[in-house]
């Protein structure tokens, strides 16, 4: 009996640390720093070449941690290695198509080869459309494409990964989401539908792999100035974090290891929508008239 309560234990102990360590002020104390939490770990991010991956890349290096960074194009995560190793960091470049499951799957065998399992894992790649259903009645490939590189692919990854962070018996895995999925935000029901598909994986999981000391955490990320917003101009007009301020938010998935990271106008709009949801529907279709 006391042999099977130890791991309930443990995690209720890690789970009351990881509440404890979101308290304002007091939870600062309680929370390992970012060197603590990364230093000499293995990091793997997912879309590293530009925009919030590569923002975190840098943070995480500077931290001490050995960084793999991953995505298409060898060129320009060739260029994020020699940034990272000018400031003495550590970073490895590893070009995967992501939208191909087999390419993932060599990419986890070449890694684990290389360097071991991943420490943590970073989903952070993504595809966002924007385009209302009415435009999108002969566009079934935009959910299509959605589906392959943010849920596919992040999950091809997420099971790569996860019998090596289960036999070690340590492990953390952080998706990068949105708060459109708090906002239910209009003319993004491919892209949101995708995320939400990563979200409810992560949560049937999560019990699965929790007393093997593996960790999900969501970050609910609000609009970032990257190239992935580019195409849609009316952005240019609305707040948006810098990549810089994004990979704060990372950093404290990283450190906090909480099941989910969000802003405060994203946990406040997902309490509306739980209390009044017509009322938030009528409105996100007036606001939809100026903003389409």
């Amino acid at each position: 009996m006391a042999s099977r309560m130890r791991p309930l234990i443990g995690a209720g102990a890690r789970a009351a640390l990881s509440f404890s360590a979101r308290i304002p002020a007091a939870g600062e104390l309680v929370a390992p720093t970012l060197e603590q939490a990364v230093g000499g770990k293995l990091v793997l991010i997912t879309g590293s070449s530009s925009g919030i991956g590569r923002a975190s890349a840098h943070r995480v290096a500077a931290a001490g941690g050995r960084v793999i960074l991953v995505a298409r194009t060898r060129e320009t995560l060739d260029q994020v290695v020699a940034e990272i190793a000018a400031a003495g960091g550590t970073a490895a470049a590893y070009p995967c198509d992501l939208t191909d499951l087999e390419a993932i799957d060599g990419l986890v065998a070449a890694v684990s080869a290389d360097h071991g399992v991943p420490d943590i894992l970073i989903n952070n790649a993504g595809r966002s459309i924007r385009r209302s259903v009415a435009r999108s009645y002969e566009r079934f490939h935009d959910y299509e494409r959605t589906m392959a590189l943010n849920y596919f692919g992040a999950v091809r990854l997420t099971l790569g990964v996860l019998p090596g962070m289960r036999a070690r018996r340590s492990g953390h895995i952080i998706n990068i989401s949105t708060m459109g999925l708090q906002t239910n935000t209009p003319r993004f029901s491919a892209y949101l539908a995708s995320k939400a598909a990563l979200d409810a994986f992560a949560r049937s999981i999560a019990p699965e792999i929790v007393l093997d000391r593996v960790d999900i955490t969501t970050v609910y990320m609000p609009l970032v100035r990257t190239p992935m917003i580019a195409p849609t101009k009316h952005y240019e007009r609305l707040p948006a974090l810098s990549p810089d301020a994004a990979a704060d938010l990372v950093c404290e998935a990283i450190r906090k290891r909480p099941k989910r990271v969000s802003t405060p106008l994203g946990t406040l709009s997902n309490a509306a929508y739980a209390a009044v949801p017509a009322v938030q529907d009528i409105l996100f279709s007036q606001i939809g008239h100026y903003v389409a």
